[in-house]
């Protein structure tokens, strides 16, 4: 039995006109335009609201009637946005699980270390320096092994969500209205 398609989640922007909806100070052509900050920090804080997978319906109502063809171009400018931010967030995907491995190599090779020296230390001798050496030397391995830990067990998620969501986006449908 097929499972149900994820829902479609409208998000509505009310603008002047379509430059509005663009940075200002971004110099490249249209198509490749990145988003205001103001409309991206927006549109994703709605998107955030929705369950992780679902899509998205961006309605633009615009108090000015659009040229001809501005729909096409609008809907190719938010979908290039999108897709180059879900690349960043891809890389920087890779970029923590690769940090993580090597933190975990760094961690596992520092606890060796650290529980060798504690075997050597029960060499010494059973007086209460030799007790904290021992644990010491036990606790710092463990410590060293905190941040690959954290890195497999929970910072990933958001960054794979967050990839999702703007994945999700650069596919979205984008209506443009005309006044209200």
């Amino acid at each position: 039995m097929k499972s149900a398609p994820p829902p479609v989640h409208q998000i509505s922007l009310r603008l002047r006109e379509i430059g509005q909806l663009f940075n200002s100070m971004d110099p490249t052509p249209f198509r490749h335009r990145d988003l205001d900050p103001n409309a991206e920090e927006f549109i994703e804080s709605w998107a955030q609201e929705f369950p992780s997978g679902s899509r998205y319906l961006l309605v633009i109502h615009l108090e000015k009637k659009p040229a001809e063809g501005d729909a096409a171009l609008l809907t190719d400018a938010i979908h290039n946005f999108y897709g180059d931010k879900a690349q960043l967030a891809e890389r920087e995907l890779r970029r923590l699980l690769r940090l993580g491995r090597t933190s975990l190599l760094v961690g596992l090779a520092f606890l060796t270390l650290c529980s060798l020296g504690a075997k050597a230390a029960t060499g010494l001798g059973d007086g209460p320096y030799v007790e904290i050496l021992r644990e010491g030397l036990i606790i710092a391995g463990w410590v060293a092994m905190w941040r690959p830990i954290q890195i497999f067990l929970y910072e990933w998620w958001p960054i794979v969500r967050r990839r999702r969501m703007l994945q999700n986006l650069s596919r979205s449908q984008v209506r443009v209205a005309e006044g209200q």
